[in-house]
């Protein structure tokens, strides 16, 4: 079995489908794709392409509101943030800047400045973005790093609830989502760093900073 891309522990088999095996992390219970099932870039970024969200999808920003809007309650509008994985689109930091809200983009394929990443935030958020990571451990460094202190980390992501329910899950299908963490892996990322765990909602969790 692989090691565990978030806590280098060793993996035990989970789930296999026809495409591909999924593997379980006994220690922070995140379930991983072993690496040989990633896609390369060029096809990886295809995908994305198929996705249509802009800011004049209604849809669409009621999806994203469920992060943004508590986010925002608990921050105030004086705030700077960042939206790591933005998209194409750019939809959040749009939102945000509606209210009055700063928050900066940055994205691997679309909105590729990195300046936006040495420079610190009162938040960051990922929406659909943490799944798609292989390097879990190498990105919690990263996050925290553009975090100041009290800061918080905004993720919204479909949640890991059982085997039986893993087993039929549509999530898992998308080749391009490789990591699917649980609110086990939640607790144990905020345990090991220190954070506060917040669940805001079936796929959005906040972890502060100290």
């Amino acid at each position: 079995m692989s090691s565990c891309p978030l806590c280098h522990q060793q993996t035990f088999a989970f789930h296999q489908d026809k495409k591909r095996q999924y593997v379980r992390c006994p220690s922070c219970h995140l379930v991983s794709v072993p690496a040989q099932f990633y896609l390369d870039a060029t096809a990886e970024k295809a995908q994305y392409d198929l996705h249509d969200n802009d800011f004049a999808d209604t849809g669409y920003q009621r999806f994203l509101s469920r992060t943004l809007t508590p986010l925002l309650a608990r921050t105030g509008l004086n705030a700077k943030g960042l939206d790591f994985g933005c998209g194409e689109g750019a939809v959040l930091s749009q939102m945000a800047a509606a209210q009055g809200v700063s928050v900066a983009n940055y994205d691997l394929f679309y909105h590729p400045d990195t300046d936006v990443l040495h420079q610190q935030y009162d938040f960051v958020c990922l929406t659909e973005v943490i799944e798609h990571i292989g390097d879990a451990h190498q990105l919690i460094e990263r996050l925290s790093q553009l975090l100041l202190p009290g800061g918080i980390l905004a993720i919204m992501t479909k949640r890991v609830l059982s085997l039986e329910a893993f087993t039929h899950w549509h999530y898992k299908n998308d080749p391009t989502h490789i990591n699917f963490y649980s609110v086990e892996t939640f607790e144990w990322l905020a345990q090991q760093r220190g954070w506060q765990l917040e669940i805001i909602d079936n796929d959005v969790v906040f972890l502060q900073l100290p």
